[in-house]
């Protein structure tokens, strides 16, 4: 029998889970948002960052990840994230709210502006242990999710596909998704050999991914 390309992140072990577990139920707290380069933080621990296309539930997955109905600001507007916006978990990591990328209700020089500012980050920060690029599983890989998987391409920085919005489809549908992400995967040597499947609204895929979190510290 053969094994499928990028298959999905199996359920974590116990001792995993708890870890991610006790990340996310210390202290964690919005740090700064950030509009050049030179107002980052220091590179002092761990960092993951999220990115997607704009109103692909980044927000709602930050708040369901960390128990929070508001750390991130939701919105049904795309573009509303327009800084690179730091959070604490403990004294270990770093998360990492990207502006959304695509379509944007903002003016064509803001959006150029924290788009650039955004490729710089994912090409230069040196603590990044790992980028979550976010894919509506409605929608699947569009081109200009390429773009940014091909700027992590160079950059060297390994990226892992996470699903979002599963409760949306049905089963026949999450595998004709899955099946093009998968072959769309292929083409980018950055990417992370494992996929995550989520949904905010059902909370499916949450302890996973706080799991997956808590280890590339």
């Amino acid at each position: 029998m053969s094994t499928l390309p990028f298959p999905l992140t199996p359920p974590p072990e116990p001792l995993a889970a708890e870890a991610g577990r006790k990340l996310f139920a210390g202290e964690v707290d919005f740090l700064k948002g950030v509009v050049a380069m030179d107002g980052l933080p220091p590179a002092d621990r761990a960092e993951v960052a999220f990115a997607g296309r704009s109103n692909v539930g980044k927000s709602s997955l930050i708040n369901a990840l960390t128990g929070r109905r508001a750390l991130a600001r939701t919105s049904n507007t795309p573009g509303r994230t327009q800084e690179v916006n730091f959070f604490t978990l403990g004294t270990s990591h770093y998360l990492v709210d990207l502006p959304g990328y695509g379509f944007a209700k903002a003016p064509v020089p803001v959006v150029e502006k924290w788009q650039a500012l955004m490729r710089a980050y994912l090409s230069g920060r040196p603590n990044l242990r790992r980028a979550f690029v976010l894919v509506d599983m409605r929608h699947g890989i569009k081109p200009v999710d390429h773009e940014v998987m091909e700027l992590l391409d160079r950059a060297a920085v390994t990226f892992q596909l996470v699903l979002t919005k599963a409760d949306k489809l049905g089963a026949a549908a999450q595998e004709e998704t899955l099946a093009q992400v998968r072959a769309a995967l292929a083409r980018h040597p950055a990417a992370f050999p494992e996929l995550l499947v989520t949904s905010s609204e059902k909370r499916a895929g949450i302890d996973t991914l706080r799991a997956v979190i808590a280890g590339v510290a």
